[in-house]
């Protein structure tokens, strides 16, 4: 008699599907990612300066585009909507009286002209802010 042999069991994992799976979704990820913006575009001013420890506390953020509109997001808001300059010094006197240590941030396009920055600072310091923190971009390697 002849003894039939068995075969032995296949112990490896077929990781082909899987691979090919992950290099969809790498794909999906890198066409979607630079689609996705958050807050307003601003294209900031060159200056070299130190950049701020991130920390998880709430910063108010004020913002004015090329167009010179003025944007207030306080937190992590994706798209404020534009608002007037009134508005602005009274929101942040609103959120000044309930939380006096919240950080404000300033960003301004570059484009913009200097009267409506300083406008701004001004309706900034009415609100009751003592310190606007300026942000910039640092400067480019060949600069």
């Amino acid at each position: 008699m002849e003894r039939h042999r068995r075969r032995k069991q296949m112990s490896e994992i077929n990781v082909v599907p899987l691979i090919d799976v992950m290099l969809v979704l790498l794909i999906v990820f890198m066409i979607t990612a630079p689609l996705i913006t958050q807050g307003v575009r601003v294209e900031l001013p060159q200056a070299d300066a130190e950049p701020i420890e991130d920390s998880d506390e709430v910063i108010l953020v004020v913002s004015i585009d090329a167009e010179a509109n003025y944007f207030i997001s306080l937190g992590k808001e994706d798209n404020p909507e534009p608002v007037a300059l009134e508005s602005i010094g009274e929101d942040v006197a609103k959120i000044m009286n309930q939380n006096p240590a919240v950080p404000v941030f300033l960003e301004a396009d570059q484009a913009v002209n200097y009267g409506v920055v300083m406008s701004l600072m001004s309706t900034l310091g009415d609100a009751g802010v003592a310190d606007v923190n300026l942000i910039t971009q640092p400067p480019s390697v060949g600069n």
